[in-house]
């Protein structure tokens, strides 16, 4: 791979980085909900899901799930439920608003449920979507030679899983740098409408689509 087709593939992963997706909402709302560091390891499950992706497409195993139809619908299906389930828990809490409040007890304890449950959200979230092996196996090769060595694939997804982290890490802290506007109950209120109408709005999307 040349460095043109590099730097070419920097710049493509980055614009698509930015476009707002689930990812993007459910670390948003990790942020808001659970502060920085809930956040943060939100941004991390999402980056760990996309180099499990980018190796199974290096191996092999990603174009096998695509054409698999059974497996690749199932896949689909998982991510449907989960955003909606997302989707219908967020905006229950903007219905109803109330939010409790972080009185700082069992700070040990509070933050390892911090990290699970940012990191869980972010990686159920990122390894449920059907597009991200489909655009892997779509895009990847474009930017590679013929007979290329799976280390070459799995270099560019990571890349892309990179890029993406910066991203993602970014939303993190402009939202951890607003928060004390993002808690107040009217704005978490609207933030929850905006972010469960969002999830709603995806996961409805992939199940009309055809696999």
């Amino acid at each position: 791979m040349t460095w043109h087709a590099f730097s070419s593939f920097v710049v493509f992963a980055a614009v698509v980085s930015v476009i707002p997706g689930p990812d993007f909402v459910v670390v948003l709302r990790s942020a808001v909900v659970g502060g920085r560091p809930r956040g943060l390891w939100a941004a991390a499950g999402v980056t760990t899901s996309n180099a499990v992706q980018g190796l199974a497409v290096a191996v092999g195993l990603g174009a096998f799930i695509v054409a698999s139809q059974p497996l690749f619908t199932a896949i689909k299906w998982a991510g449907v439920g989960y955003l909606l389930f997302l989707a219908a828990r967020t905006l229950r809490s903007a219905f109803r608003g109330d939010y409790e409040l972080d009185l700082g007890d069992a700070p040990e304890r509070r933050d390892r449920s911090r990290a699970w449950l940012g990191w869980r959200a972010g990686f159920t979230s990122n390894i449920t979507n059907p597009k991200v092996l489909a655009f892997y196996l779509a895009v990847l090769p474009q930017f590679l030679p013929d007979g290329v060595a799976p280390v070459e694939v799995v270099g560019l997804a990571l890349t892309h899983a990179v890029i993406s982290a910066v991203f993602l890490v970014l939303v993190t802290l402009s939202a951890h740098a607003a928060r004390r506007v993002l808690t107040r109950r009217r704005v978490r209120r609207g933030v929850d409408v905006v972010t469960g109408t969002a999830m709603l709005g995806f996961g409805a999307r992939w199940a009309f689509e055809s696999a």
